[in-house]
C-alpha cells in the first residue's frame, strides 16, 4: 500500500458529547464503585449522626445616638442608615469575650475550647455557636437598633443552654464596662481640671476673708459712705459750732470728752471679735480643719471619702464663724445706740461745767474737737480708695473662680450626657432557654451520597477518559488514522476446545471424508468475517495478491482467531487455503488446532528441496492445510530473512489460492517486519480496549511503506 493512503493524525482527540453514553457504559464499574463508596461514606456519618439540641437567645444592640435623639426630639437624618452592625457581631463572636464565657464553663465543662466554640480547622464539624442579625430595618423607617439571634448546637440541651447563659453574662459585663471606660475616658480632663479649680476657689475665698479680718471690714465701700456721711455731720455741726462760737467754747472740754468717749466705743467694737470666745474658738477649729485637709491631699485626690468629710467640715465651720461675725457686729450697732443715748446726757454735765468756766471755753473746745475729727476722719477716708481697689481685686477673684468652677461643673454634666449618648448598648431581649430538639441530618447524609456519588462518578470516569490512551471503537480508529477499516468483528468463542476441533486432527491428508470435515462445526464462523473476507478480496484490484500477512501492534490481538474464521470464510468460497503460523518465538496455532509442532516452517526454511514439502503440512481439511511454526530455531531473524523465506511464499502462492500468515506482533519483534516484505498485503488486528493510540500509530508508521491494505476491529461490543 502506498504511502499516501496512511495519514496519521493526533494521538488525543477532543471529547465529544455525543460519546458520553458510550463512556459512561464503559466506565459503569468506575461510576459504580464511585457510588458505593461514597454511599458507603454517608450511610457511616447517617447511621453515626447524633442528635442536636439547640438553645438560642436574642440582643438588642442599638445606637445610644438614636436614644439621644429621639430623647431630645431630633430628626434622624440620612446618616443614620449607615451605621454598620456588623463589627457589634464580630465583637460578639471575638475571641477576647468568648475566652471569658469558656472561662466561666470551665467548672462545668473541663474540656470545653474556644476553638470548639469558633469551629476552626482542627473541628471537622460546623461551629456550634452561630450568630444570626434580623433584619429589623426598613426603607421607609430606619431604625437604628439591630436585633442578633444567637443559638448555639449541642448534643447535650442543658449545655446548650448553659454556654448562652455565660455568653448573656459576658456581653452585659462588657457592655457595663465599656460604658464606663466611655465615661472615664472622655471626663478625664474636665476630673483633673476640677480639684484645681475647687482649690483656687477656696483660695481666693480664704484671701477675702482674711483681708475682711485683717482691716476689719465687710464692705469697704458701704463703709466709706458711712465715714463719709460722718464727715458732713462733723462739719455741718463745725458750721453751726462757730455760728453759735461763744457757746461753743463755753461747752468745748465737755464736747472733746463726748468724742473721746466715741472714740473709745469704736475700739471697743474693734476689741469685741478678739474678745469673743466663741470666735476665736471657730478659728482655731478652721486652723486644724486646713491643716488636716493639707495632709489628707498630700495622700489622697478631692474625691477620696476622707477629703470630701473635711472640705464640707470646713465649709459648716466657716458659716458658724460668718454667723458670729455678723452677730458681734449686731451687738456693736446696738452698743452705738446706747452709747448715743449717753451722749443725750452728757450735756448736763457740760452745762455744769460751764457754770464754772465760761461759755467761750465750751465753745473753743467744742470748735477744736470738731476740727480734730474732721482731721481725724478725713485721714481714715484717705484709706478707702486702696482698701477698696484691693477688696475689689479679691472680690473679682472670688467670683472668676467661682464662675468657672460653676462652668466646669456644667461641662462636666453635659459631657458626660454627650457620652453616655455615644457607643452602642447591648440588651437582651429573649433569655436562653432548654435547647430543643434539632432535626439531625441523617435523611441529608443519604440524599448527599446519593446525589454525589454518581457525579464523582461519573467525573472519575470522564476525567479517565480524557486522559485514557486505549482505542474502544472504530470511530477512534478513522479520527486516528486513514487507514481502511475493514471490519469490525465482536467477541467470539474461545477455540480451545478439543471437540470442536477433534475430527480435524491427525496427519490425514485430503481424503477425509466430508462428512467429517463440516466447516460451521470446526472453524469459527461469524457473518462479519465474511464481510471482512470479501473487503479483502475486492480491495482495489480483485485478486491481486495470494498471500496475506496478519499482525498487530501488540501481543493478544486475537489474530490467531481471526486467522482461522477467515480460512472458513475462504474455503465457503471454494478457496483452496494454506495457513502459515509464522511466529517462530511464540508459536499458537498449533495449540488452537491441536497439531503437532515437531515439525513445521523452521524445518522446512533449512530444507534445501521444496519438493517434499507436504511432509511439513498437516491438513485439517480438503481445503485447508496447516503449517506450522515448528521447533524454535536458533537465530529467527536470520532464518525469516533468508532467501528461502522470500522463495517458499511465492511456491506457496503458486500452489494454493490464497495464503495466510499469522505473524507475530509489529512492536514486539522485527520478524513481522521481515515476513511482511514478503507478502502481497497486509491486515491489522486490533482489539478494542486493549491497544493504545501510541502503539497503533508507532506500528502503522513501521508498515507505512508496505502493502497496509487495512485493519480489522476486534471485539467491538
Amino acid at each position: 500500500m502506498n504511502q499516501d493512503q496512511q495519514v496519521i493524525t493526533s494521538v488525543q482527540s477532543r471529547f465529544n458529547i455525543r460519546q458520553l453514553p458510550t463512556i459512561l457504559l464503559r466506565q459503569r464499574f468506575v461510576i459504580l464503585g464511585v457510588s458505593c463508596i461514597v454511599m458507603s461514606v454517608a450511610s457511616y456519618f447517617a447511621v453515626n449522626a447524633k442528635s442536636n439540641y439547640q438553645s438560642s437567645m436574642q440582643i438588642l444592640v442599638s445606637s445610644n445616638l438614636s436614644q439621644g435623639a429621639q430623647s431630645n426630639n431630633i430628626t434622624q437624618g440620612a446618616d443614620t442608615k449607615t451605621i454598620d452592625y456588623s463589627t457589634q457581631m464580630k465583637l460578639m463572636l471575638s475571641s477576647k469575650l468568648l475566652q471569658k464565657a469558656v472561662d466561666l464553663l470551665r467548672a462545668n465543662y473541663p474540656d470545653i475550647t474556644l476553638e470548639y466554640l469558633k469551629g476552626q480547622k482542627e473541628y471537622t464539624k460546623p461551629a456550634p455557636l452561630k450568630i444570626t442579625p434580623e433584619n429589623t430595618n426598613t426603607e421607609a423607617e430606619p431604625v437604628l437598633n439591630q436585633v442578633f439571634e444567637v443559638s448555639f448546637e449541642d448534643n447535650d440541651p442543658v449545655k446548650a443552654q448553659r454556654v448562652l447563659e455565660a455568653l448573656q453574662k459576658v456581653y452585659q459585663n462588657y457592655n457595663t464596662e465599656q460604658q464606663k471606660e466611655r465615661l472615664n475616658r472622655g471626663l478625664a480632663f474636665v476630673n483633673t481640671r476640677l480639684p484645681e479649680i475647687k482649690k483656687e476657689v477656696s483660695q481666693a475665698d480664704k484671701n477675702l476673708e482674711q483681708f475682711r479680718k485683717k482691716h476689719n471690714l465687710v464692705d469697704p465701700e458701704a463703709q466709706s459712705k458711712i465715714v463719709l456721711e460722718s464727715l458732713a455731720e462733723i462739719q455741718q455741726q463745725l458750721q453751726t459750732t462757730r455760728a453759735q462760737l461763744q457757746d461753743v467754747n463755753a461747752r468745748y472740754d465737755s464736747l472733746q470728752q463726748e468724742i473721746a468717749a466715741s472714740s473709745q466705743q469704736n475700739a471697743q467694737l474693734s476689741s469685741r471679735l478678739n474678745q469673743s470666745s466663741r470666735y476665736q474658738i471657730l478659728l482655731n477649729e478652721i486652723q486644724k480643719t486646713e491643716l488636716a485637709l493639707a495632709k489628707e491631699r498630700l495622700r489622697y485626690t478631692d474625691d477620696y471619702p476622707s477629703v470630701e468629710k473635711l472640705k464640707q467640715q470646713r465649709q459648716n465651720q466657716l458659716t458658724l464663724l460668718r454667723q458670729e461675725v455678723k452677730n458681734i457686729t449686731n451687738g456693736g450697732k446696738d452698743d452705738k445706740l446706747l452709747q448715743a443715748g449717753v451722749v443725750g446726757v452728757e450735756p448736763k454735765l457740760l452745762d455744769e461745767l460751764i457754770l464754772l468756766q465760761t461759755n467761750v471755753l465750751g465753745l473753743t473746745a467744742n470748735e477744736k474737737s470738731l476740727v480734730q475729727s474732721e482731721q481725724r476722719v478725713r485721714s481714715e477716708l484717705n484709706k478707702y480708695p486702696n482698701l477698696t481697689a484691693e477688696y475689689n481685686r479679691l472680690r473679682q477673684k472670688v467670683e472668676t473662680s467661682h464662675k468657672t468652677l460653676e462652668q466646669l461643673l456644667q461641662a462636666q454634666q453635659s459631657l458626660g450626657m454627650k457620652i453616655s449618648q455615644e457607643g452602642y448598648n447591648w440588651q437582651v431581649l429573649e433569655e436562653p432557654a432548654l435547647g430543643t430538639y434539632v432535626e439531625n441530618n441523617k435523611l441529608l447524609y443519604l440524599l448527599g451520597g446519593g446525589v454525589i456519588g454518581p457525579v464523582l462518578g461519573i467525573l472519575l470516569a470522564l476525567m479517565l477518559s480524557k486522559f485514557n490512551d486505549t482505542i474502544y471503537s472504530t470511530a477512534d480508529l478513522n479520527k486516528l488514522t486513514n487507514l481502511r477499516v475493514l471490519g469490525t468483528v465482536p467477541k467470539l468463542r474461545s477455540l480451545h476446545n478439543k471437540k470442536r476441533l477433534l475430527n480435524l486432527s491427525g496427519n490425514q491428508r485430503r481424503s477425509l471424508p466430508p462428512a467429517m470435515v463440516e466447516v460451521s462445526t470446526k472453524l469459527p464462523v461469524h457473518e462479519t468475517l465474511d464481510m471482512i473476507y470479501q473487503n479483502i478480496k475486492i480491495f482495489k484490484y480483485p485478486l491481486t495478491f495470494k498471500s496475506l500477512m496478519l499482525t498487530s501492534a501488540i501481543p493478544g490481538e486475537g489474530k490467531t482467531t481471526l486467522v482461522l474464521g477467515l480460512v472458513a470464510s475462504a474455503i465457503r468460497m471454494h478457496r483452496r487455503v494454506l495457513v502459515i503460523d509464522a511466529n517462530l518465538q511464540n508459536p499458537n496455532l498449533h495449540k488452537v488446532l491441536e497439531l503437532s509442532n515437531d515439525w513445521g516452517l523452521s524445518l522446512l526454511l533449512v530444507d534445501e528441496t521444496t519438493s517434499n514439502f507436504q511432509d511439513y503440512i498437516q491438513p485439517i481439511h480438503p481445503l485447508i492445510d496447516v503449517l506450522t511454526a515448528g521447533p524454535v530455531p536458533e537465530d529467527v531473524v536470520k532464518l525469516l530473512s533468508s532467501q528461502s523465506m522470500k522463495e517458499l511464499i511465492e511456491f506457496f502462492e503458486e500452489n494454493y489460492d490464497l495464503v495466510l500468515i499469522d505473524a507475530p506482533s509489529i512492536l514486539a519483534t522485527v520478524d513481522a517486519r521481515i515476513i511482511a516484505s514478503f507478502c502481497n498485503a497486509i491486515v491489522m488486528v486490533e482489539r478494542m480496549g486493549k491497544v493504545k493510540r501510541t502503539q497503533l500509530i508507532q506500528a502503522i508508521e513501521i508498515l507505512s511503506k508496505l502493502n497496509l491494505i487495512g485493519i480489522i476491529a476486534n471485539e467491538v461490543n
